[in-house]
């Protein structure tokens, strides 16, 4: 009997130390089951509906705990508001119901996920030693009657950024027009916490998923080969890449930088690029197939975003449905590439007041100051020009934003760092393609012999590093300058075609790729120091870490030959050569053998996927890593 009532406790009860994940073999277990039990109600589009829902939720229950209250809270609030939204007739009462519900659902993400950040803008202001205070905990606890939470610590309920999204997308879809309100709450419910999606996306958008709850349930014989695919790719992604890489030698070093080298700090970041994208993409992958076999087709979320050649394609490549998300929702609203809006100023002024508060320093003052009065002066001048106007306003809310997209991820110095050095290589990106060869050669030239002049007359580990990185950008910038104003007008043919030039684009696009990957692995530096951290002290620690690494990459390369490291860490960089040979692969040959997986006989299926299986879990560590995404 005891040990019967242990195996019930397992499946019921919330163990914070072993969420549900998609890589455990209750995971699956757990899916089978209720595939079977909806494999008989399928056909009845409410009661399926409303079992996924219930089951969703104790999906999320057994991922984040009570939290799950939280969850039901935004599907009733959000739910009644957009049904009072829909039928209101003013204008300026439908803004009302929608300001109502971006408040709810925006205090319930800032209450949670910048409680700290916000506790120590308050301090650094008033010198005062405020903690955070879980309300939540304490209210629980007054229910209860006893002292059951901690009301000192607050605690990040799994996912609460994607399905905050989502409901967003939902009331303003609502606002828009786009989409009816939908009329019965287990409907909406499942579509807020259907569960393959809910802790780490894609974000699904309303006037994508919406219609999908009142379609029958189909699946093809070719569907269902897709889904298995995507399963099985996302678990490789996932066991074999991310999670590999990440406990035989990136955790180890970004742990503590300075037991390391530069060369093995390098190949940590380099890495973790890998890591973060098998990691994360692996999610998704999973997540796509198991709502495909349920008849359900979330949203394309990465599309090899590592053969981005600049860093703005990047993001029309990663975590895609975040990126549509800003833009319907933030860029466009602070007026696009058109115009400035009051959102605009408002969040310019209030990100500039927060890296003035946490910094405190003078300098930072003075610098925020002018770069306030240029872009003033700027938008003033520019007004007379629309071309040049529109440039500038796209790029003013571009970074915006990036730098928004930056503070969604967490709530530390690193990720505002992170999102803003990706909004610089979205700007630099826009201004360089509209130059000359001329002046792109002397911009380049210039900015390697600054810091060069920098590197001899201040030392400094950060200036050695962009120095080396520079050097590289030059050299390359040197030949396509040789290239395009020398060689090239001597090799034109009557025609007007240049032999070769279909090559030399390849290069230059190959080239192009390589420097946005460098670029991209740069700024996860910053990502992934400032994550897995406790947010009491994210920030220091996260800074802390960035700043050694750096060092260790800008002085420490005497320390080991980097071929002993290769050597010694042989299994690690073979899986990372070939997880990015696999990566940039032309997409055709990537559909290729996933079509044939597919169209695959079942029974020869069946054993494939059982001998992936088992060799995907050869690869386990002792202790699953959960998705990095959860934390956000």
């Amino acid at each position: 009997m005891d040990q019967i009532l242990s195996f019930f406790k397992q499946i019921f009860i919330f163990e914070e130390n072993t969420p549900l994940l998609f890589t455990q073999f209750y995971f699956w277990a757990f899916f089978a089951l209720v595939f079977a039990v909806f494999s008989t109600m399928h056909s009845k589009r409410l009661l399926r509906n409303s079992f996924l829902f219930f089951v969703s939720l104790f999906f999320y229950y057994k991922t984040s705990g009570l939290f799950v209250l939280i969850l039901l809270f935004v599907t009733c609030s959000d739910f009644l508001i957009a049904k009072r939204l829909h039928k209101t007739e003013s204008e300026a009462g439908r803004k009302a119901w929608l300001a109502l519900s971006a408040t709810i659902d925006l205090s319930l993400l800032f209450y949670f996920k910048y409680a700290y950040f916000l506790t120590d803008i308050v301090n650094n202001i008033f010198g005062a030693d405020f903690r955070v205070f879980d309300m939540f905990s304490w209210v629980g606890n007054i229910i209860s009657g006893r002292d059951l939470f901690d009301v000192d610590k607050i605690v990040l309920p799994v996912g609460i950024s994607f399905f905050t999204f989502q409901i967003i997308s939902y009331t303003a879809d609502v606002y828009r027009r786009k989409v009816k309100p939908v009329t019965n709450i287990l409907d909406f419910g499942f579509y807020v916490s259907f569960f393959p999606q809910l802790v780490a996306g894609p974000i699904v958008r309303a006037e994508e998923f919406i219609p999908q709850l009142y379609k029958p349930y189909f699946l093809s014989r070719r569907q269902f080969g897709i889904a298995v695919f995507w399963i099985i790719n996302g678990l490789a992604k996932k066991l074999l890449l991310s999670d590999y890489l990440a406990v035989n030698f990136i955790d180890r070093v970004f742990d503590n930088p300075l037991l390391f080298s530069g060369f093995e700090n390098l190949s940590a970041i380099f890495l973790y690029s890998l890591q973060v994208y098998a990691d994360f993409s692996g999610y998704t992958d999973i997540a796509i197939g198991v709502a495909m076999l349920m008849g359900f087709y979330l949203p394309q979320n990465f599309n090899s975003p590592y053969k981005a050649p600049n860093a703005a394609n990047f993001w029309k490549r990663w975590h895609m449905s975040l990126s549509r998300w800003l833009q319907s929702y933030l860029y466009i609203p602070l007026g696009g590439n058109r115009n400035t809006t009051f959102g605009t100023y408002f969040w310019l002024i209030l990100i500039s007041l927060i890296i003035l508060m946490l910094s405190g320093s003078y300098i930072v003052t003075g610098i925020i100051a002018l770069v306030a009065i240029e872009i003033t002066i700027a938008i003033h001048r520019s007004r007379k020009n629309e071309k040049r106007h529109k440039l500038l306003m796209g790029n003013l809310n571009s970074f915006i934003t990036m730098l928004l997209g930056g503070l969604w991820h967490g709530a530390s110095w690193n990720f505002m760092i992170w999102g803003g050095l990706n909004g610089i290589g979205m700007i630099i990106y826009k201004f360089w393609k509209e130059m000359g060869w001329h002046v792109r050669m002397l911009i380049v030239a210039a900015v390697t012999g600054g810091l060069y002049a920098l590197m001899i007359y201040y030392p400094q580990p950060v200036f050695n590093v962009f120095f080396v990185w520079m050097a590289v950008i030059t050299v390359g910038t040197l030949v396509r300058y040789v290239w395009n104003l020398v060689v090239e007008p001597y090799i034109m043919i009557p025609t007007g075609e240049v032999p070769g030039s279909a090559a030399t684009s390849k290069i230059g696009n190959a080239w192009a790729i390589i420097q946005t990957f460098v670029f991209i692995t740069f700024t996860r530096l910053f990502f992934r120091s400032g994550s897995n951290l406790d947010p009491a002290t994210a920030n220091e620690e996260a800074w802390q870490t960035a700043r050694e690494m750096v060092n260790q990459m800008g002085t420490a390369w005497g320390k080991v030959n980097p071929l002993e490291v290769i050597a010694a860490y042989k299994s690690v960089f073979i899986l990372f050569a070939l997880g990015m040979i696999i990566h940039w692969l032309p997409d055709h040959f990537k559909r290729w053998y996933r079509m044939n997986f597919a169209l695959l006989p079942l029974p020869v299926m069946a054993i494939a996927v059982v001998v992936v299986v088992f060799v995907l879990y050869q690869f386990v560590t002792s202790d699953l890593q959960a998705f990095i995404y959860f934390q956000f």
